[in-house]
């Protein structure tokens, strides 16, 4: 695509290996977990301590990152993603698992959240001219999906090769690889320039509180929102979705990996619409407008009487539901000054992150305890609710510029 830097496809070509790895991470690591004893409280401990890991990562690297330097921060959380995964490989000790989810650089959820989002978010837009704001995050975001389409799949290998291989075997090897993609995600970090960076006058303004300035008020405002949007997507993040799946009608690894390439997929498809679509309407409007019927048909899923018709709803909510990621990333950066933008995205972040941490280990204990479907139904209700609630705090808010 042209008017996109080389900096631009270096930091969309390291989400999208990253993605690759995030996607079979995601959807395998509830199963392989429930697989080697565990119960459904455990797994929700671990997905909580992944999220809220990365939640401390990020409030700790994203106020330090344009002063310390954007790309350091983004090699440091590479080279942590590939500890992460070096020690998945090595053992399965619970409380091993726990600390390497505790370094904030694995993701369970099928959209990303933490330290790399943040600092990726502040640096893209010097990489693109403003009018094409978002559509470069469109891009960001549709290499992404399709990325984690394919790692989804890659998730079916151990029971793929379970004829000749040992299942243990090829299930640590999808931890290596994972490692080894962290490995490669901080290389392609090392090759960004020096523009990427907070640059002049910038450099020399005071640390407020955050890291903000005069964007300080609308950004926690923004912050406030979109954390109650995360915590109901703590309660059905990819992960327990999968074990939702496969506690309800017993399927496996591989035709699991299968369902979450497709929703991916449409996850993928659904971005391209979204720049065009936030031309004619507004990012606003193409925030809230598509992401309500999204949030009904995540509460039609329990309802659902057979795998079949339960997936059909899944995918026809992944073609909803993650339009409104590049409108939301795009809009912030729109709100608040160029060197308040890595502050701006870490706090957004951090606060998607938090409540993001929480909810996973209540679904665990709903799904133990309680009732299969509740996740899905309280998560739905939580979620429309934080749209109706954005809408009409900031429909009157103008854009200093019309960035779309």
């Amino acid at each position: 695509m042209r008017g996109i830097s080389r900096d631009g496809w270096l930091i969309i070509g390291a989400r999208t290996l990253r993605s690759f790895a995030f996607g079979f991470f995601s959807v395998h690591i509830a199963l392989y977990l429930r697989g080697l004893g565990y119960d459904e409280a455990q797994i929700g401990l671990l997905l909580s301590c992944a999220l809220g890991g990365s939640a401390l990562l990020t409030i700790i690297l994203s106020t330090v990152a344009d002063r310390w330097g954007r790309r350091r921060v983004l090699v440091i959380c590479g080279l942590l993603m590939c500890a992460a995964g070096l020690v998945f490989a090595a053992t399965a000790n619970l409380i091993a698992l726990l600390l390497a989810a505790l370094t904030g650089a694995v993701s369970v959820t099928s959209s990303e959240v933490g330290a790399f989002l943040a600092v990726e978010q502040a640096a893209l837009p010097q990489t693109a001219a403003a009018e094409q704001r978002t559509t470069l995050f469109s891009l960001y975001n549709i290499t992404s999906y399709a990325a984690l389409a394919v790692g989804a799949l890659a998730s079916g290998l151990p029971d793929f090769l379970r004829g000749g291989f040992d299942p243990a075997i090829t299930q640590r090897l999808l931890y290596l690889a994972y490692g080894l993609s962290g490995a490669g995600v901080a290389l392609l970090y090392t090759q960004l320039s020096a523009a990427v960076e907070v640059q002049g006058a910038a450099m020399k303004r005071p640390l407020l509180a955050l890291g903000l300035g005069p964007s300080r008020a609308i950004v926690l405002r923004l912050a406030a929102l979109q954390s109650v949007d995360a915590f109901a997507g703590g309660l059905v993040v990819q992960s327990l979705i999968a074990l939702w799946l496969n506690l309800r009608f017993g399927v496996g690894d591989d035709l699991l990996g299968v369902v979450f390439f497709f929703a991916n997929l449409c996850s993928t498809a659904s971005l391209l619409a979204a720049p065009a679509l936030a031309r004619r309407i507004g990012l606003l409007n193409t925030m809230v407008f598509t992401h309500l019927p999204s949030n009904l048909l995540l509460m039609l899923i329990p309802l659902m009487p057979n795998f079949a018709w339960a997936t059909l709803i899944l995918l026809l909510r992944q073609c909803l539901s993650q339009m409104d990621v590049p409108t939301r990333q795009a809009y912030t950066m729109a709100l608040v000054a160029p060197d308040e933008r890595s502050a701006a995205a870490g706090v957004t972040v951090v606060a998607r992150a938090v409540a993001n941490a929480i909810s996973p280990s209540l679904s665990g204990i709903a799904l133990r305890y309680v009732a299969l479907g509740l996740p899905f139904l309280v998560g739905g209700l939580l979620k429309s609710g934080y749209d109706i609630a954005l809408y009409f705090t900031f429909r009157k808010v103008p854009l200093p510029t019309e960035e779309q």
